[in-house]
């Protein structure tokens, strides 16, 4: 999630569902485009806070979405149905830094349904929150107050979560069953730049992918890879992807190292391979209106947008991928 602007008026806005004519994507290489069918399924309330900053989706292909300011989990259909999954307790006096106001951010599922997410208050209400089905939010590890919790992956196969903290540029390792947290990886690639006039906001998205944790940071363009060693130490820091203008989440689109990433301030979707080559796939005119993050399941990509810095348009668009793309 890239820096937000709190929404402003009090009336909730109206939530407008629907499909919206397909429109062809930009091509990625030569004549035929990588992602087609561009299409927006859901449009939401700005004024209400309805910003989707994350999503995780769901085995039918539905998605859950954090609302950020609305401090809300929301499920939306494929077609666009929306209705509110959990909302997080309201705290007094919020004061999480950058934004000063309390925010769901990252958002991670587990095959049993169980939803995971960060919630960043400026408070000791700050950390990972665990909903289970049907259950009410509840908080399983404390993070500082101090710091911004965004971006939220989840190793089954571990047992831990990782969140990523944009303001301490800290990749936090939390048992996925709760209790005491671990600096898991730390240092100026994952720090932010100072604000202004840069956003204040360093590691980000994160995943976890091939025995690796992925982690874009805002403030320097780029996409960062950390090895998980074999003890579940964090290896040496490895820069995949730079000069990567506004970046916020990413998803793998397949099981090389090629990610689809969202350029929130640019309003792209862009491809970045393991060379370092970018080309831009989904642009405005596709529909993304600041997009804040990415998920692929089978050849159906998923992109929120927040307008965050459009102010206009929070969505969810859903668009056809071509092709996997493999080992790379």
């Amino acid at each position: 999630m890239p820096r937000l602007l709190r929404p402003t008026g009090a009336a909730l806005g109206v939530l407008a569902l629907g499909l919206v004519a397909a429109v062809p994507a930009a091509p990625a290489a030569g004549d035929e485009p990588l992602i087609t069918d561009a299409r927006v399924v859901a449009r939401f309330g700005l004024s209400a806070g309805q910003t989707p900053g994350n999503i995780a989706l769901e085995p039918d292909g539905s998605a859950d979405l954090t609302f950020a300011f609305a401090r809300a989990v929301a499920h939306v259909t494929v077609d666009g149905t929306t209705t509110s999954r959990a909302r997080l307790p309201e705290v007094a006096n919020p004061d999480t830094p950058v934004v000063h106001s309390a925010v769901v951010t990252g958002i991670a599922r587990a095959h049993d349904g169980t939803l995971y997410v960060n919630y960043a208050t400026g408070t000791s209400a700050t950390g990972v929150w665990r909903i289970s089905p049907g259950g009410a939010p509840e908080r399983i590890a404390q993070l500082p107050p101090d710091g911004f919790p965004n971006g939220l992956a989840l190793d089954e196969g571990r047992g831990v979560l990782y969140a990523a903290d944009s303001v301490r540029g800290t990749v936090w390792r939390v048992p996925r069953t709760g209790g005491p947290v671990t600096a898991w990886a730390t240092g100026p690639a994952l720090a932010p730049r100072p604000a202004p006039p840069a956003s204040g906001l360093g590691a980000n998205g994160i995943k976890v992918h091939r025995d690796s944790v992925w982690v874009s940071n805002t403030d320097r363009g780029t996409l960062l890879r950390i090895p998980v060693l074999q003890n579940g130490s964090a290896g040496p820091v490895e820069t995949r992807g730079d000069g990567l203008d506004g970046i916020d989440d990413f998803a793998f689109p397949g099981y090389g190292r090629s990610a689809l990433v969202a350029l929130g301030t640019g309003g792209k979707l862009v491809l970045v391979r393991p060379d370092g080559t970018v080309t831009t796939l989904l642009t405005a005119a596709d529909g993304l209106s600041g997009p804040t993050s990415v998920a692929v399941r089978g050849r159906t990509v998923y992109v929120p947008s927040a307008a965050f810095s459009t102010r206009r348009d929070p969505n969810l668009l859903l668009a056809h991928l071509r092709h996997l793309i493999g080992r790379g």
